[in-house]
């Protein structure tokens, strides 16, 4: 995909219609897109906690089943050609550290589900009132998406020490850490509190881009759908996961580069490495030309479509557990 056609599919994308919630259910492990619009019936009924508590076991659920493949990305991300190979990568984890190694990592990636989720939500309510005053009417699909990536941004700040944590441990080798608390204290001994923040930055810049794309994708593809087929009926599942799917793959590729260079920074600390985000990036090129910026991005695709399809049957099971009905 070129960058014309990128813009065009953008451009045309956020001059639909509203994004609707259909998407919300696809957890695919980067909690970074905008968040769903309730209605006043459904924030007065508290519908809305029930959706949120469906989405978060629906999310640690299909994270926790596809966590192997997104130990294998962060291995692939840091350490470049060391482990070049999806196969060669698996089979080192398993000789490391056995079967279990491969969920390293995903304890505390379903933890942060919760806190996250919450204060994005929060957050965004709070900013949707800020930006419409006093007017009843819905917000644009441009206000909505700075809306979201505000909110994006005041939830990844809050859970973002947790963020680090999950790659230290997706990273670590038998008994590096006795536990959570060990792992912080080794840490924060190594740089203080900046230490939980390493790679902060490109982290928050790759928000806009992902949820951008992500948005304007998945609602183009939807409404080409509907051009030809009865606009009232809610399109079928399958059609929803091909969307949903594409247009997250689309975010990934697009914010990628910024991804691996985070998951770089909160992962090394040693002394003479590259400690700033520009660094990264020009020493990646040097080293590995610009194929290194997406290292990894195999086993990140691999788990797109398992991770969309297993959160939503999930979400859908808890739902009617909980008597959701969205409309």
């Amino acid at each position: 995909m070129n960058l014309k056609s990128l813009i065009v599919i953008v451009f045309f994308g956020i001059t639909e219609n509203t994004y609707n919630s259909e998407k919300d259910y696809m957890d695919i492990g980067e909690d970074i897109g905008v968040p769903e619009d309730f209605t006043t019936g459904e924030m007065v009924s508290g519908m809305w906690w029930r959706h949120l508590v469906s989405g978060g076991v629906a999310g640690g659920v299909s994270r926790t089943c596809t966590a192997p493949l997104d130990r294998i990305k962060v291995y692939l991300q840091v350490h470049g050609t060391r482990h070049c190979k999806i196969k060669s990568c698996f089979r080192y984890m398993l000789r490391e550290g056995g079967s279990i190694s491969l969920w390293r990592g995903n304890g505390i990636n379903v933890l942060k589900i919760g806190p996250e989720s919450a204060l994005k939500f929060m957050a965004y309510e709070q900013i949707k009132r800020t930006i419409k005053g006093d007017d009843v009417r819905e917000l644009g699909l441009y206000e909505r998406l700075m809306a979201g990536s505000l909110a994006g941004g005041i939830s990844q700040s809050a859970i973002y020490p947790l963020e680090v944590l999950k790659t230290r441990f997706a990273l670590r080798k038998t008994g590096e850490y006795s536990g959570l608390v060990d792992a912080t204290k080794k840490i924060y001994r190594q740089g203080g509190l900046k230490s939980f923040y390493r790679g902060y930055v490109p982290n928050l810049m790759g928000i806009i881009p992902y949820a951008g794309i992500d948005l304007a994708v998945y609602e183009t593809l939807k409404n080409r759908y509907l051009q030809t087929h009865d606009k009232n009926e809610q399109p079928p599942f399958w059609i929803l996961l091909l969307c949903g799917t594409a247009s997250s793959t689309a975010g990934q590729v697009c914010s990628y580069p910024l991804a691996l260079v985070r998951t770089r920074l909160q992962a090394d600390m040693s002394p003479g490495k590259p400690n700033t985000m520009v660094a990264v990036f020009k020493e990646i090129i040097k080293n590995e030309g610009i194929r290194g910026l997406y290292r990894g991005l195999t086993p990140n695709f691999l788990k797109v479509a398992p991770a969309v399809s297993i959160s939503y049957m999930v979400y859908e099971t808890v739902r009617d557990f909980l008597g959701v009905n969205m409309t």
